[in-house]
């Protein structure tokens, strides 16, 4: 029972994830490979705070969301000045940069050794020391991302985004102000995905910067695709799958040295495939191919 919340766990972390992930890939169009840096900047955000302050839970999302979304306004500001592949490699960037910090500031982050011992959250003197509590709690956090989420798309500042999307020269001919609505919706984004980082550092209790890097950018962006961009339920079916397709292997009785490798072969034809056959995920409204309008 304790393996199924787990997992179940998972699901919602990255749910979180690829749904704050959604509104500048799905909706905004352009692809960023720094979530997983916003994800590490919230879970050591977190950790120091309950560590070394001992801070209460809600106190850290809090702190771990501004300091997230700061520095996620901050570099959408150079991002801001360019586009397409030179975005990626400006987010690429960033993520390398984070990783390098995590792994250098020994003295802060605890380096490659990581920190633990990080307590179990409290709420109102209740502690979550249960994975059915936590569980719990994973879900109203899943479902504020998604209410939030919601309520960006359905206002003007969603129309925007989408119009961004399909033509950015349109938006600009019409007098929009194409770069504050960047710097806004990749704040927002930043801090919501600091909010998993909060949520996985507290429930494992120990974080390393090997959790945070380049490749966790990547599969948090395969989430957002196979299930389905600019859908809003298409990123919590694609953590739902992507999640649940490698813990297939444990019933097949494969070895866990070979499953790991396994895994990301699984991930990435899973990829593949969908980029192929279905290029807007699942349940997806938006193509990355260019000559695709479905």
């Amino acid at each position: 029972m304790d393996y199924l919340l787990h997992i179940a766990i998972l699901i919602g972390i990255y749910a979180i994830l690829s749904i704050s992930l959604n509104l500048v890939t799905g909706f905004g169009g352009v692809i960023s490979l720094a979530h997983a840096g916003f994800y590490g900047i919230g879970a050591y955000v977190a950790a120091i705070l309950a560590l070394k302050g001992g801070t209460p839970f809600l106190l850290n999302v809090l702190c771990s969301g501004l300091v997230a979304g700061l520095l996620g306004a901050l570099i959408s500001l150079p991002a801001a000045r360019v586009k397409d592949d030179y975005f990626v490699v400006v987010t690429l960037a960033f993520q390398i940069i984070v990783y390098g910090l995590m792994m250098n500031c020994g003295h802060l982050t605890g380096g490659a050794m990581g920190l633990s011992g990080i307590p179990a959250p409290k709420i109102i003197g209740l502690a979550l020391d249960s994975h059915i509590a936590f569980l719990m709690l994973v879900i109203v956090l899943v479902a504020f991302a998604f209410g939030v989420a919601r309520a960006v798309v359905v206002s003007p500042v969603g129309r925007l985004l989408r119009s961004l999307r399909e033509d950015i020269a349109f938006s600009h001919s019409i007098g929009k102000d194409v770069r504050a609505c960047k710097i806004q919706i990749f704040a927002a984004s930043a801090g919501m995905a600091s909010m998993a980082g909060v949520i996985y550092a507290h429930y494992i209790s120990f974080i390393d910067p090997t959790s945070f890097t380049a490749m966790e950018s990547i599969f948090i962006l395969s989430i957002v695709i196979i299930g389905g961009a600019g859908s809003l339920w298409g990123p919590v079916l694609g953590a739902v799958v992507l999640v649940l397709l490698p813990e297939l292997l444990r019933f097949v009785g494969m070895p866990s040295s070979v499953a790991a490798n396994v895994r990301q072969i699984l991930y990435g034809a899973a990829l593949v495939a969908c980029m192929i056959w279905r290029p807007q995920g699942l349940i997806g409204e938006y193509s990355f191919r260019k000559n695709d309008t479905s």
